[in-house]
């Protein structure tokens, strides 16, 4: 997987692709199911298979960045593509600012001068409702029109559904916000994870028997909140099963929101690793506690639920 960060970037070996078009945030069953029919089209019509996608994301621009937290960050989407199966990911991933010019674009205006003159598509795999250009005028039947005029395919799939409902970032974030992790974990098809570095922190969680692994989210929110059983996983350490705090840690009045992990049985020096959390169980709220003492205390509650949990005997 390639990735192209900006349409000015493009190279004349990127033209002709089979491509999708979406904010693809969270990478669901439905973001799956789009990705496997761009490959499948790709792979008959003997194309690379592209993926644009969007920073900031089109709400977040129109927003002002005061809008609904994000699934992932790029950085997350991009690690998760990457670990997926050659029936999944793309070839190339374009990365397009989502910015004035391009959010002022015409519909026919964004077929004309991206999809035909920049990228010269060959095939374009969309979801059925799909809805693009200024105002959201651009949809299928459109795309449909200018396909047979510039002699591309379009293939639409339906939407996915779980329990009668659509699939949708929008369900999943709701699912988390209301810690109810099964329902995501069916909808994405995997734990929702958070990646990010291990960084230092202010080393207190040490001074009461429970040492955390510290990882700065750099985003202004997440759509969980709270402590939660965990497995904590990198290409060198493997799977390690722990308990999270996701919050602004009240009890030393935090002024930014980290994750901060306790690692069961485990005793490494990891800052600087590039790891992802798993989250399984949501356990409680983040709280405030009035000393350090009632914290501790509490923290052993929470990390007997998690070990019974990840089925660890009790240390």
């Amino acid at each position: 997987m390639h990735l192209i960060r900006g349409i000015h970037n493009l190279k004349p070996v990127h033209r002709g692709c089979a491509l999708t078009i979406g904010n693809f945030d969270g990478l669901h069953l439905g973001h799956q199911a789009l990705l496997r029919l761009l490959n499948k089209i790709a792979d008959k019509s003997q194309l690379k298979s592209c993926m644009m996608s969007f920073d900031p994301l089109p709400h977040e621009y129109f927003a002002g960045g005061l809008d609904r937290p994000r699934l992932m960050n790029t950085r997350d989407k991009l690690i998760a593509l990457a670990d997926y199966s050659p029936t999944l990911c793309p070839d190339y991933v374009l990365l397009m600012k989502f910015n004035r010019a391009l959010s002022s674009m015409t519909a026919v205006e964004f077929i004309e001068q991206i999809l035909v003159e920049k990228l010269a598509i060959r095939a374009l795999v969309i979801g059925d409702d799909f809805q693009f250009g200024r105002d959201r005028r651009g949809n299928l039947e459109l795309l449909q029109e200018y396909a047979a005029k510039y002699d591309f395919e379009v293939d639409a799939l339906d939407t996915h559904h779980m329990d009668k409902l659509r699939i949708s970032s929008t369900r999943i974030r709701e699912a988390l916000m209301n810690a109810d992790m099964e329902s995501c974990k069916n909808m994405l098809g995997r734990d929702y994870q958070i990646c990010g570095r291990v960084a230092h922190g202010d080393k207190r969680g040490r001074t009461i028997g429970f040492p955390t692994a510290n990882i700065h989210l750099h985003r202004p929110s997440t759509p969980l909140q709270g402590v939660y059983s965990v497995t904590m996983h990198s290409g060198t350490l493997g799977a390690v099963k722990g308990i999270a705090n996701v919050g602004y840690r009240p009890t030393v009045e935090g002024d930014h929101i980290r994750i901060e992990v306790h690692l069961f049985d485990f005793d490494r020096d990891i800052y600087g690793e590039n790891v992802c959390i798993a989250f399984h169980q949501r356990i409680r709220d983040e709280l405030k506690f009035e000393s350090f003492e009632a914290l501790k205390n509490q923290i052993q509650i929470d990390s007997q639920k998690a070990r019974e949990f990840h089925g660890l005997t009790n240390h």
